[in-house]
């Protein structure tokens, strides 16, 4: 038997009395997220569901989102996290796509409307049978006739569970991708891609109950899912919730909870940079970390160089995906720490790169990713297509391109779908952007290619400026040519206020493409 919630039932043992979670001004102890998760797993049974159903999540970091996560695991069900921005239609293609049976969703804001959308996405599915309100208040009544609120659910039932064998290789989790091609795969992961990647994770970041960390990555994103939330359940880490980053916010709850561990991706550590100003604040911060990873996306090296100077802390780099669980490698202490790199293979994975033949590439070319070990999700779901071609021979083609340097680091280069071919000559975008974002005026920047007669594609890019500062497109343009290749600067440059962003804080090029 193997289920990732040993990791809550042994803790809630060890820590039961220690802070767990907390929200605002509400603080949730280890016992009691056990408690409720027990409560919901014997609601669920109650309502009928059974061990494989899937069963849907829409929540904010919240302490609800790991009660009802691990209740639904418990019970044997199958978690579906579902992104808190999705909309109705889009909703209803996730509940239908992953044959959930039932949709646990938050009542939302005035801003965001979650329950509003999800129930009548819930409504409009073919599959999904049961719709449960989580109130912001445990005491309201749901506004819908035909649903049960949170409290409900738990309400009489026995804080005891005793929680169903499942196997190692049975699914946990479907999340999905981003969809930045066509519609989101349902990547199936299991107690063992999940229970391992927390594990191996640890063994390196080392995690202890002393430590007291900020989780402003969404939960049903699986970086924090798995490096945060099961890593920090896992070790007893004291975990501080915050909903929506906004780097000041963020700063505060640092300072007053004497967060030491930080997580996020580039985008929010360029907030760290820019968006905190109060010397004594930065000060206090920087006191009070003692690590910093990021993930998610490719961190720029200038915005890892600036948060060091400012917060007197290195960025410890890693990559991933969903369907890795996420870890693939990392920047290990044991190993060794190259900035801009993402570090090397965690232990039992194994990693090398190809080029368009499958063919291994030699030291210092680049190559497409792909990885195979115990962190390899069990597929797409209900896509036998797509893991014919993205799983072969237990090798995981990741779409991402790199190079591994004589020590072994690897450097991403790009994505191979997101790599111009303007003239017949390839153009990576994350090397044209590393180069614009060095220019002292230029805050951020996103690379595409668009549509070309004479060159099949040429190459555009999306600026925003530092505030106060100012540069042309020729300008930029004239920076970039003299230190890149002429055929790779921009001939297009459109300034913008900002870049369109994912919940997760990744850039929307496809927003871009449009």
């Amino acid at each position: 038997m193997l289920n990732i919630t040993s990791f809550l039932d042994d803790s809630a043992q060890k820590y039961a009395d220690k802070p767990a979670f907390t929200f605002g001004e509400t603080t949730v102890t280890f016992s009691q997220v056990n408690v409720a998760a027990n409560q919901i797993a014997n609601g669920l049974v109650k309502q009928g569901f059974k061990q494989g159903d899937k069963i849907a999540i829409s929540c904010l970091n919240l302490p609800y989102f790991p009660m009802i996560y691990f209740g639904i695991l418990k019970m044997g069900g199958v978690v579906v996290p579902l992104s808190v921005l999705l909309k109705t239609d889009e909703i209803q293609f996730h509940l239908e796509n992953s044959d959930a049976k039932a949709y646990f969703c938050f009542d939302g804001t005035r801003d965001l409307p979650m329950a509003k959308m999800g129930h009548e996405a819930f409504n409009n599915s073919s599959c999904c049978e049961q719709f449960f309100h989580i109130m912001g208040n445990p005491a309201d009544t749901s506004t819908f006739t035909d649903t049960l609120t949170l409290t409900q659910v738990m309400s009489k039932e026995s804080n005891q569970f005793d929680a169903l064998t499942t196997s190692a290789e049975d699914t946990a989790i479907i999340v999905y991708t981003s969809g930045t091609t066509g519609q989101p795969k349902g990547a199936e992961l299991t107690h063992s891609n999940m229970v391992m990647n927390a594990m191996v994770c640890q063994e390196f970041m080392q995690f202890t109950p002393n430590d007291t960390q900020l989780i402003t990555l969404p939960l049903f994103h699986i970086f924090a899912m798995t490096v945060q939330m099961n890593m920090g359940v896992y070790k007893g880490v004291h975990s501080v919730l915050l909903p929506r980053f906004d780097a000041n916010d963020a700063a505060d709850l640092i300072i007053k909870h004497k967060i030491n561990i930080f997580v996020g991706v580039p985008t929010m550590y360029w907030g760290m940079i820019h968006g905190v100003e109060d010397k004594e604040k930065i000060n206090l911060v920087a006191k009070s970390l003692r690590m910093a990873i990021s993930g998610g996306a490719a961190l720029p090296v200038n915005v890892l160089d600036e948060f060091k100077e400012i917060f007197e802390l290195d960025i410890l780099e890693g990559y991933g995906m969903s369907e890795g669980s996420p870890v693939v490698t990392f920047n290990q202490p044991d190993v060794g720490y190259k900035p801009g790199s993402i570090g090397t293979p965690i232990w039992g994975v194994q990693v090398k790169l190809v080029d368009d033949s499958g063919n291994e590439v030699v030291q210092g070319e680049k190559g497409e990713l792909l990885y195979k070990g115990h962190n390899v999700m069990k597929g797409y779901y209900n896509r036998p297509q797509a893991n014919a071609k993205t799983i072969t021979d237990g090798w995981l083609h990741s779409g991402d391109v790199a190079i591994k340097d004589e020590d072994g680091f690897y450097f991403i280069v790009d994505r191979t779908k997101d790599m111009i071919i303007r003239g017949g000559l390839n153009v990576y975008p994350r090397q044209v952007e590393e180069v614009m974002i060095q220019h002292e005026a230029v805050s951020l920047v996103a690379v595409i290619g668009v549509a070309s007669e004479k060159f099949g594609e040429e190459i555009k890019a999306f600026v925003v400026l530092n505030d106060g500062m100012s540069v042309t497109a020729n300008e930029l343009k004239d920076f970039t040519k003299e230190r890149l290749a002429s055929y790779k600067y921009p001939r297009e440059i459109e300034f913008l206020d900002a870049l369109p962003m994912s919940a997760t804080g990744k850039i929307l090029k496809k927003e871009l493409r449009k």
